[in-house]
């Protein structure tokens, strides 16, 4: 597969009009429409159902397209840093979850930008999985992550913030004129989880005997969606400290969890990478921030 006909594929399936993809990739509709019948040739498989005036992708065009986005961002974020070698310049990508962590690894980030103005940046923001996917893919140069997990198979760094876990509510609510949560208080009401927490059962031995009595009616990978459902007193939700938005206009406090829960925070990058310079500028400064302290 060349990287030019994959180009060719993201722009179709993007746009599911063959006339509006090749307007967009700048050729004739006919060469747009040979190419994409010789990658299907060449892969045995069909990427499109064709209808009159519209496409939708076939289970193996979802695949493929998936697969390409990466391929394509993988090989832009290449030639940036290759030809940015000889100076500080090209992209840094950074995949996290909501931290306070973040606060200082964006404090480096401004004084980067500020030092070498044709530094980009990408901040891509998800859980522990995503995060570690775009890693081992190789899209990303970092990623932040939260929670006690084997992190063995990678180059890291121990941030010296930690995360507390604790309880999102109206300020109207009653469990707001408490100083802590306890897993009693959460009888009978209705919470919403942190995905990760929930999939690798961070709460279990906290909620204890009380797990039953307790309406779990989901959960989120990022909090500010949950913030809606809690300012509209849908549920109570389990998150962490300093990433939720709790000004007075918003009506939302946070309080939290005893027994307390901490999650550590960790820098990640691969084993024995060749960084570019501004991946290795970026972990020189994270080291340089934290030797400080």
């Amino acid at each position: 597969m060349e990287l030019r006909v994959l180009n060719y594929f993201v722009a179709t399936a993007q746009e599911l009009n063959m006339t509006r993809a090749a307007q967009k990739l700048l050729v004739s509709q006919p060469a747009l429409s040979r190419q994409i019948a010789d990658l299907e040739d060449e892969l045995g498989v069909k990427l499109f159902n064709r209808q009159p005036r519209h496409l939708s992708l076939t289970p193996a065009g979802q695949y493929l397209f998936e697969q390409a986005k990466e391929i394509l961002a993988l090989t832009t974020k290449t030639k940036s840093n290759l030809q940015s070698s000889a100076v500080i310049s090209g992209d840094l990508t950074i995949a996290a979850g909501e931290s306070i962590a973040m606060q200082r690894i964006m404090n480096i980030i401004s004084n980067i930008v500020q030092d070498y103005p044709t530094v980009k940046i990408h901040i891509l923001s998800g859980d522990y999985e995503f995060a570690e996917k775009k890693l081992n893919i190789g899209t990303v140069d970092f990623a932040v992550i939260i929670g006690n997990l084997n992190l063995s198979n990678y180059a890291s760094i121990q941030m010296p913030e930690k995360d507390v876990w604790g309880l999102l509510m109206t300020k109207d609510d009653p469990l707001a004129k408490k100083d802590t949560i306890t897993p009693e208080d959460l009888i009978g009401r209705t919470i919403l989880n942190s995905q990760q927490a929930d999939t690798m059962h961070y709460f279990d031995n906290w909620f204890g005997n009380y797990k039953d009595q307790i309406n779990f009616i989901g959960t989120v990978n990022l909090s500010f969606n949950g913030t809606l459902l809690v300012k509209n007193k849908a549920a109570l939700m389990l998150t962490l400290d300093k990433i939720a938005n709790t000004s007075d206009e918003f009506g939302l406090i946070f309080k939290p969890i005893t027994p307390a829960m901490k999650e550590p925070i960790t820098v990640i990058w691969k084993n024995e990478t060749n960084m570019s310079p501004v991946a290795e500028l970026f972990l020189n400064r994270l080291q340089a921030s934290i030797s400080d302290e």
